[in-house]
C-alpha cells in the first residue's frame, strides 16, 4: 500500500520533477527528514526504510493513490543514483535544509565526524591489544627473536637470478663429430698448424659436442686426439684446449690433483671449487678421483692439509644436507655462530665449519643477514677477526660464494690478472668451467665491481692463439 504525501514503497524517489507535499501528508519535523533505510541509519517510527537506488525491472510499478507508473519504467543507472542538481529540493512548508548543504546528526545517528564507533578497519577495537602482525606490535609467541617491523635494514635478497640460459657457449646446430674431427686433422697435418682452425672449431662447441671428439678422432684416424694435440701446441694455449675437452667433472678432478700433489698445495683452488659446485657434481667428483688416482678425495686432502682447514675442506668434499630456512632452525644457527665467534674468547671452528657446510646457500643468506643484525658486524669481518692463515682464506671464500657466486669468480678473474704475471691456471679454470654456466652473470658482476669489462681486462692481459681461445669463452664485451 501506500501513503498519502509519499511516494510508492520500494526504496526510491521518482527520477524526474520534483517531490510536492500531498495534502494530509506528514508534517514537517523539526529539524529534518527522518533518515530513509538505505540512505541514513533508520529512526524510531519513521518511514519504513527503502532498499536504496537499485535498477528496477520492468519499470516502476503504479501504487494505489501513490504517483502514477513512468513511461518505460525506472532507468538503470550506472554506477547508482546520479546526483540531482541542486540536491533534494526545497519543499514548501517542508524540510530546511541543514547547513553545509546536507542532513544534520540525528539522535540515536552516526556520532559527528562520520567515524564508526569500533570495528574500524585497520585499527583496533577500544580496550583490546594491537595483533601480534599488527606494526610495532610485539609478537609474544617468539620471544627473544623479535617481533613486529624489523629494526634493521630489509634483509639482503639472493643476488638477481637472470631466467634462461647463462652461459657464452651453446650447443652447435648439427654439429657432426666426424666433419670435426676431419677439420682438426687438417689443422694439425703438414708443416705447421692451423691455430685459427683449431680456435674457431672448440669455441664454437659445447663440452658435450667437444668431448666424443676424442673418440670420433680414434675411431676415424686410429690415433689419440690429445697425443696429436700436445705435439702441436704449446704453453697456456695447449693447457686451455686440452681444459676444453675434458667433461667438467673430469676437468674438477684433475684440477684438484694438481693443486694437491703439484709443488705446494694450491688451497685457493681448493677452495674455489669444493665451495662452487653442487651436491650432484661433488659426488661425481669423488668417484673420478677414486677411479682416476686410486685413493679418495678425502684421503687425499687430508694427507695434504691439517687442522681445522683440513676439517674444513673434508666438510666441503661431502654431500651437503640441505635444511629448510625455518625460523626456529635460523634463530638456533644464530645462537650457535654468535656464541663460537663474537661472544666467546677464542673461536670455535668447528661452529662455523659445520654450519657453513651443511646447510642450503638461502637459509645461509639470511643467516648471515640476521647475524650481521644480532652482533652488528658483517660475518666475513667476524671471521677475519676471529681467524687467521687458510682457514680464515677458506671460510671468507665460502661466505662469499655463498652470498654471490658469480661476483666470487668475478673477484677470483681479477685476482688471477693483477699484477705482475697471470695467475693463468685459475684463469682458464674458471672460464672453462663457467663458460657454460654463468659467465654472463659473471661478466656484469666484474663490470660492477671493477668498472671495465671483463673481454677488456683479458684482452690486456693475454696474447696470441690463447687470448682468441679465450675471448670465445668469455662471449663478447659489455
Amino acid at each position: 500500500m501506500s501513503y498519502p504525501g509519499y511516494p510508492p514503497a520500494g526504496g526510491s524517489y521518482p527520477p524526474a520533477g520534483q517531490y510536492q507535499q500531498a495534502p494530509g501528508g506528514y508534517p514537517p519535523q523539526p529539524g529534518a527528514y527522518p533518515p530513509q533505510g538505505g540512505y541514513f541509519p533508520p529512526q524510531p517510527g519513521a518511514f519504513p526504510p527503502g532498499a536504496g537506488y537499485p535498477p528496477q525491472a520492468g519499470g516502476y510499478p503504479a501504487q494505489a493513490g501513490g504517483y502514477p507508473p513512468q513511461a518505460g519504467g525506472y532507468p538503470s543507472q550506472a554506477g547508482g543514483y546520479p546526483a540531482q542538481a541542486g540536491g533534494y529540493p526545497a519543499q514548501a512548508g517542508g524540510y530546511p535544509a541543514a547547513p553545509g548543504g546536507g542532513f544534520p546528526p540525528q539522535a540515536g545517528g552516526y556520532p559527528p565526524g562520520g567515524g564508526m564507533p569500533q570495528g574500524y578497519p585497520g585499527a583496533p577495537a577500544p580496550g583490546q591489544q594491537p595483533m601480534p602482525a599488527f606494526p610495532g606490535a610485539p609478537n609474544p609467541s617468539m620471544p627473544g627473536y623479535g617481533g613486529g617491523v624489523p629494526t634493521g635494514p630489509t634483509p639482503p635478497a639472493a643476488p638477481a637470478v637472470n631466467k634462461g640460459y647463462r652461459g657464452t657457449i651453446k650447443d652447435f646446430p648439427g654439429a657432426d663429430p666426424l666433419r670435426d674431427v676431419e677439420v682438426l686433422r687438417k689443422a694439425m697435418k703438414g708443416f705447421g698448424t692451423d691455430e685459427n682452425a683449431i680456435i674457431e672449431l672448440l669455441g664454437s662447441r659445447s663440452n658435450k659436442q667437444r668431448v666424443p671428439l676424442k673418440a670420433a678422432y680414434k675411431t676415424t684416424y686410429g690415433k689419440d686426439l690429445v697425443s696429436d694435440l700436445k705435439s702441436e701446441l704449446r704453453g697456456n694455449f695447449e693447457d686451455l684446449v686440452l681444459a676444453m675437452l675434458k667433461t667438467p667433472t673430469h676437468f674438477d678432478a684433475s684440477e684438484l690433483r694438481e693443486a694437491i700433489s703439484g709443488a705446494g698445495t694450491d688451497e685457493a683452488c681448493l677452495i674455489e671449487i669444493l665451495s662452487s659446485r653442487s651436491n650432484a657434481e661433488i659426488q661425481e667428483i669423488t668417484k673420478i678421483y677414486k677411479a682416476e688416482y686410486g685413493k679418495s678425495l678425502e684421503d687425499a686432502i687430508s694427507g695434504d692439509t691439517s687442522g681445522h682447514f683440513r676439517r674444513l675442506l673434508v666438510s666441503l668434499s661431502q654431500v651437503q644436507t640441505l635444511s629448510s630456512a625455518c625460523i626456529c632452525v635460523m634463530f638456533s644457527v644464530l645462537q650457535k655462530l654468535y656464541a663460537a665467534g663474537e661472544k666467546k674468547v677464542g673461536t670455535d671452528e668447528s661452529q662455523f665449519n659445520a654450519i657453513l657446510c651443511a646447510r642450503s646457500k638461502p637459509h645461509l643468506r639470511q643467516v648471515f643477514h640476521e647475524y650481521q643484525q644480532m652482533c652488528g658486524k658483517d660475518i666475513e669481518k667476524s671471521i677475519c677477526g676471529e681467524m687467521s692463515g687458510n682457514v680464515e682464506s677458506g671460510m671468507v671464500a665460502v661466505v662469499k660464494c655463498i652470498k654471490n657466486t658469480p661476483a666470487y669468480f668475478a673477484e677470483r678473474l681479477h685476482k688471477s690478472m693483477q699484477g705482475a704475471g697471470t695467475k693463468d691456471r685459475t684463469l682458464i679454470r674458471i672460464m672453462v668451467s663457467r663458460s657454460e654456466v654463468d659467465m654472463l652473470d659473471i661478466r656484469q658482476e666484474y663490470l660492477r665491481l671493477y668498472g671495465k669489462s671483463l673481454y677488456t681486462a683479458i684482452s690486456g692481459d693475454t696474447s696470441g692463439d690463447y687470448k682468441k681461445l679465450l675471448l670465445k669463452l668469455c662471449g663478447g664485451s659489455d
